[in-house]
């Protein structure tokens, strides 16, 4: 599986989820270097989605941003399956 269809297939699950926000983050030039894949708003919780395959990490930078985001009280998750993000959502 390509990173890129674990991208689609968290999406497709989030828009069954009434009164959930969320878009994916696109990088490149006009994009913030380390911001999560997919960034979601729900029940006024921050939650960001990094999304990896396989034996794939984190970038420094990535490993970075997620913690800011904790630290700030946010939600921050590395996941790489449909199932990590329904666990991540139940908890909220």
């Amino acid at each position: 599986m390509k990173e890129s269809d674990l991208i689609q297939s968290i999406a497709r699950y989030l828009k069954t989820i009434p009164a959930l926000f969320f878009w994916k983050e696109h990088g490149g030039m006009y994009g913030t270097a380390g911001i999560p894949d997919i960034i979601v708003c729900f029940k006024g919780r921050f939650l960001a989605l990094e999304c990896k395959v396989g034996r794939n990490t984190p970038t420094l930078l990535q490993a970075q941003t997620i913690r800011k985001i904790t630290d700030a009280g946010g939600i921050a998750a590395v996941v790489r399956t449909v199932e990590e993000v329904k666990a991540i959502i139940s908890t909220m």
